[in-house]
């Protein structure tokens, strides 16, 4: 077993071997160049977004300790049943926008997979269509569907299928890239077509990754489809909107808490089914049904 080295045989190395311990000039001035622009535009964006604004931070803070007693207790005054309606609308968008990108995502995710079609030409262009679907963010997909269907729920729900389709497409392709080509070779060698291969040999390897990521976006897309509805999409975001608008801080505290619960009812749930279906290495993937 190695011994650590001493200090003495730290330096008598150092003066033997003095080159191991140098870096080339060029190495140098690149680091102190990196190092340089980050630090500068560290600064840059601290002095230009207001962080030196000592006075502006002094009023915000006094102003949010004033809106924070106003907060509370939070109250309904006899709203929590429309509250209650519009977190479950909320839900309802999260749950068929995050539906709706599956299904579109699925099939994209073997297509723009190396190990479903080789051609490189149809791999780059069908990538290049994941980074333009993914790089719109779903506010922006929000206000353009909004101008083609109108207000409410359903606007918000393409908003969410358009948006994180692109996302789950592309970590499907990654992942089925991924597989075991073992079990592959083994399906093939029956005499598996396509379409085989991808449901036999795949699917089972990939299903841990899909089902996990899938629950991770529609507890995302909960979050997300509260902040569609502030720009008109409906759910308990135009609710909150509404309250904030009226200074009604109270109840726009309770909308808060209770988006805070439903976010973590969600992540329990999400949790049980990952724990229920997804077994650890060396387990069955799959758990029986008694």
């Amino acid at each position: 077993m190695s011994r650590p080295l001493t200090t003495v045989e730290l330096n008598q190395t150092y003066r033997d071997y003095p080159a191991l311990f140098k870096h080339p000039i060029r190495q140098q001035l690149l680091k102190l160049i990196v190092w340089s622009c980050f630090t500068g535009f560290t600064v840059y964006c601290l002095a230009e977004l207001g962080f030196f604004n000592f006075k502006m931070i002094a009023s915000g803070i006094k102003k949010l300790s004033g809106v924070v007693a106003f907060m509370l207790p939070p109250a309904a005054h006899g709203r929590l049943l429309n509250f209650i309606l519009a977190i479950l609308e909320t839900l309802g968008m999260a749950f068929l926008g995050t539906l709706l990108a599956f299904f579109l995502a699925l099939p994209m995710g073997f297509l723009g997979s190396k190990n479903v079609i080789g051609n490189p030409v149809f791999h780059f262009g069908l990538r290049r269509v994941f980074d333009f679907v993914r790089g719109i963010d779903a506010l922006i997909w929000a206000l353009v569907w909004i101008n083609v269907v109108g207000l409410g729920p359903f606007a918000g729900i393409m908003a969410i299928g358009c948006s994180v389709s692109g996302e789950l497409a592309k970590l499907f392709a990654e992942a089925i890239e991924n597989v075991d080509h073992k079990q592959i070779e083994g399906v093939k060698a029956s005499g598996a077509n396509t379409v085989q291969l991808m449901r036999f040999a795949m699917l089972p390897q990939v299903f841990p990754v899909i089902l996990s990521t899938t629950l991770y976006y529609f507890e995302s897309n909960t979050r997300s489809a509260t902040i569609l509805g502030i720009v008109g999409a409906g759910g308990i975001g135009l609710q909150l909107a509404d309250r904030i608008r009226v200074l009604a801080w109270d109840q726009a505290s309770l909308i808060i808490i209770m988006i805070l619960i439903t976010v973590y009812l969600i992540d329990a749930a999400s949790n049980y089914i990952r724990q229920r279906f997804i077994k650890a290495p060396g387990s069955r993937q799959f758990s029986s049904n008694k």
